[in-house]
C-alpha cells in the first residue's frame, strides 16, 4: 500500500517521478505528490487525487531538479486532502520526507514538537518526520537520520531529501519495504520493481535497520544504528517492461487473468517430472526425517492467499493425512498458537512483504517451528527470512485483484502435497502419476474455459444492478467460492457472501428473495446430488442459479437457469479451473457498472502495514 519513488541523475526528474509513481498506481492510493531540490530550494505539488490531477497541476507549475521523491498516499492518519499528501516538509522547507507504513508513537512526538513551538498543517503521522529532521539536524545527514529514527517506533520506509545536501537522496527502511535502483550515472528508490526497470534491472534489496545514500556516481548501504558500511551484491531483475504492461488488454485484471496458463506452466517448469512421475524441488533441503517428525501442519496468511490456503490444507491432509490448520495471520499473531519444534507452518503471500504475515513467520520460527514461504516475490522480506522458499514464478502481478498469484499458490500447494506424500509414501504411486499427468494439462484446459468466455460476461452484465449476490459450494467448491465472492465485492462493490451450502438452512436462506443472484458451484463428485438439494432450496425461494460444472453433467439443466462447464479433470484439482469464471464474473461485473477495475477504491494490493 501506498508508493515511494525517488531519483538522482541527469535525467528529467519530474518526469521520472510521475512515471514511476504511474507504475506504483496499482498499489491503491488516493492522494499524490512529488518534491524536487531545484539547486536553491525545495519545491513540492501535490495533490488529492490521482497522477492524471497531480500532471495537470505541474503542466501550470513544473518543477525542476536532478534530485527529488514522490509519493501515492493512501490514507492512514487523515482523510483524502492536498494537506495530507505526501511529501511532508519542516516549517523552514529544509526537508522533504516520503513515508510508507505507520508511525505508531506519532502523537506523543507531535506533543512534544507543539510544545517546542513547530506547527502542523496536515493530520498525519508522517509529518512529524519532518519537524524531527528540522529539530535534531546537526550538519549531518546521516547523524541525523539515526536521532530521527531513534524516536519511532513502528513501520516505515522514508526517502529524504535536504536543502542541506542536495547532491544526495536517502532512503531508510524499518518494516516496510523499499528497494534501490543502481544505473548508469543514477541512481532510485521504490517500492516496487516495475517503477525502476525503465532505468535499471540492478537493484539492492533494504533490509529492515539500514539505510541508503544515493548519489549520480553511487550507492552507499549503512546500517543504520551504527553507520557501518553493509556490503551485499547487486540482484538483477529477471523480468521486463513489458510483463508489467497491458500488452493490448483494456485492463491488467484481463490481462493477468489470461496470463494464467503461462504463469501455471511456469509454476510447474523444473518441479513436475512427467517422465520420472515425481515432483521435485530442488530448493527445498528437508529430510525424510525431518518430514516425518511434522505432525502438524499450520498455513498462515491473509485475503486471497488465506483462500489459496483453505484449499492447501485439503490437497495436503488428503496427500500426507497431516491435520492442518488454516489461519488469519492478522489473528494468528495476536494469540498464543500451538507451534513448536514439530510443527511446519506454510506462510503465503503474493508480494512478500504482507506485515501480518511477516509477524506471523516470525512468531512461528521464535516458537521453533520450521517456516515455509510460498510467494511471488524473490528477495522480498518474507522469502528472505523463511526456513525455506517456493516461489510461484507468476511474474509482475499488477491489478489489486488478485488472479494468477491466487492461482500459481493453489498449484504451488499441489505440488507439495505430492511432494510430501512421496516422501511419507501415504498414497500410492498410481495416484500419484494421475495427479501429477491431471496437473500437466491444467494450463490448456484453462485456455480452453477463456476461448469460451463470451457468456460469462452476459451473465456479469444481468447481475450488475443486484444488491447481493451470494456463492454456495461444498468441500473444494466452498474454499473457492470464498475466493469468488471476494473478488466480485472488492472490485464491483456489490455485496457478496459465500457459504457453505449445507448451511443454508441455519440462517442463510432468510437472505434469498425472488431474483437473487445465487452462483453454485458443483465440482465435487461425491456431493453432487447434495448440492442439487441445496439448489432446489434455493430456487424455490425465488434466486436465479448459475452453476458451475464439469462438460456432460447435464442434469444440471433441470436445476439451474444458466450454465457454465469447466473441462473435465479430477475432482480433487477442480479449484485450479472452477475460479477461472468466478475471476471473470468479477471483472466483467465492475466492468459493466463503469469501475476502475484495478484499482478499487479504498483497497490497496500489498498491505505492508496493520
Amino acid at each position: 500500500m501506498c508508493g515511494i519513488m525517488g531519483y538522482i541523475g541527469a535525467k528529467e526528474t519530474q518526469k521520472v517521478l510521475t512515471k514511476g509513481l504511474g507504475k506504483l498506481e496499482y498499489r491503491g492510493y488516493d492522494s499524490i505528490g512529488i518534491a524536487l531540490h531545484d539547486g536553491t530550494a525545495l519545491q513540492y505539488n501535490k495533490t488529492e487525487g490521482r497522477l492524471q490531477d497531480l500532471e495537470e497541476k505541474l503542466e501550470q507549475e513544473p518543477l525542476t531538479g536532478s534530485v527529488g521523491i514522490g509519493h501515492t498516499r493512501w490514507a492512514t492518519h487523515g482523510k483524502p486532502s492536498d494537506e495530507n499528501s505526501h511529501p511532508h516538509m519542516d516549517a523552514k522547507k529544509e526537508f522533504a520526507v516520503v513515508h510508507n507504513g505507520i508511525i505508531e508513537n506519532y502523537l506523543e512526538i507531535k506533543r512534544d514538537l507543539e510544545e517546542a513551538g513547530y506547527t502542523f498543517v496536515s493530520e498525519t503521522d508522517t509529518e512529524v518526520i519532518s519537524h524531527l529532521f528540522s529539530r535534531l539536524y546537526d550538519g549531518d545527514m546521516v547523524s541525523t537520520i539515526q536521532k530521527v529514527v531513534d524516536r519511532l517506533e513502528g513501520a516505515y520506509a522514508l526517502g529524504v531529501v535536504s536543502q542541506h545536501d542536495p547532491d544526495n537522496l536517502y532512503a531508510v527502511r524499518e518494516a516496510s519495504p523499499l528497494i534501490i535502483g543502481a544505473g548508469d550515472g543514477e541512481a532510485l528508490i521504490s517500492s516496487d520493481i516495475p517503477a525502476l526497470l525503465e532505468h535499471t534491472r540492478d537493484i539492492y534489496i533494504l533490509e529492515d535497520g539500514e539505510m541508503a545514500i544515493l548519489s549520480e556516481e553511487n550507492v552507499k548501504l549503512l546500517e543504520t544504528n551504527t553507520g557501518k558500511e553493509v556490503s551485499r551484491d547487486l540482484f538483477t531483475v529477471d523480468w521486463d517492461m513489458e510483463q508489467a504492461e497491458k500488452n493490448g488488454f483494456d485492463h491488467f485484471m484481463l490481462k493477468e487473468i489470461f496470463e494464467q496458463p503461462t504463469a501455471l506452466q511456469k509454476t510447474m517448469t523444473g518441479r513436475l517430472d512427467e517422465n520420472a512421475k515425481r515432483v521435485d524441488f530442488d530448493e527445498l533441503n528437508w529430510t525424510d526425517v525431518q518430514i516425518s517428525q511434522w505432525n502438524k501442519i499450520t498455513i498462515v496468511a491473509c485475503g486471497t492467499a488465506y483462500h489459496a490456503g483453505l484449499i492447501g490444507k485439503h490437497v495436503i491432509e488428503e496427500m500426507t493425512r497431516i491435520p492442518v490448520d488454516v489461519e488469519v495471520a492478522s489473528e494468528f499473531r495476536y494469540r498464543r498458537p500451538i507451534v513448536d519444534e514439530n510443527t511446519l507452518v506454510i506462510v503465503v503471500s503474493q508480494s512478500g512483504e504482507t506485515a501480518d504475515t511477516l509477524a506471523a513467520l516470525r512468531q512461528s520460527q521464535h516458537l521453533g517451528a520450521n517456516v515455509l514461504a510460498i510467494t511471488n516475490v524473490v528477495g522480498s522480506s518474507i522469502a528472505r527470512e523463511a526456513d525455506e522458499v517456493i516461489l510461484t514464478m507468476a511474474g509482475p502481478e499488477i491489478a489489486v485483484a488478485s488472479t494468477k498469484a491466487y492461482t500459481t499458490q493453489v498449484l504451488s500447494f499441489y505440488l507439495l502435497g505430492i511432494y510430501l506424500a512421496q516422501s511419507k509414501k501415504s498414497v500410492s504411486q498410481e495416484y500419484r502419476e494421475k495427479l501429477i499427468d491431471t496437473l500437466s494439462h491444467i494450463p490448456e484446459q484453462i485456455e480452453e474455459i477463456l476461448d469460451h468466455s463470451k457468456g460469462i460476461r452476459y451473465y456479469s452484465e444481468s447481475i450488475k444492478d443486484a444488491k447481493s449476490v451470494f456463492f454456495i459450494g461444498r468441500g473444494l467448491d466452498y474454499a473457492v467460492s470464498l475466493e469468488g465472492s471476494l473478488k466480485l465485492k472488492e472490485i464491483s462493490y456489490i455485496h457478496s457472501e459465500a457459504y457453505a451450502a449445507g448451511e443454508l438452512k441455519h440462517g442463510t436462506l432468510a437472505l434469498i428473495e425472488e431474483g437473487t443472484p445465487m452462483v453454485s458451484l458443483i465440482t465435487q463428485d461425491e456431493v453432487s446430488e447434495k448440492m442439487l438439494a441445496n439448489i432446489k432450496e434455493v430456487k424455490a425461494r425465488g434466486a436465479k442459479v448459475l452453476g458451475i460444472a464439469e462438460e456432460g453433467n447435464l442434469d444440471i439443466w433441470e436445476y439451474v437457469d444458466e450454465t457454465c462447464f469447466i473441462p473435465q479433470t479430477l475432482s480433487l484439482v477442480t479449484p485450479l479451473l472452477n475460479v477461472i469464471p468466478l475471476q471473470l464474473i468479477a471483472y466483467y461485473t465492475s466492468l459493466a457498472l463503469g469501475n476502475d477495475v484495478d484499482k478499487p477504491r479504498n483497497l490497496a494490493k500489498s498491505v505492508t502495514v496493520e
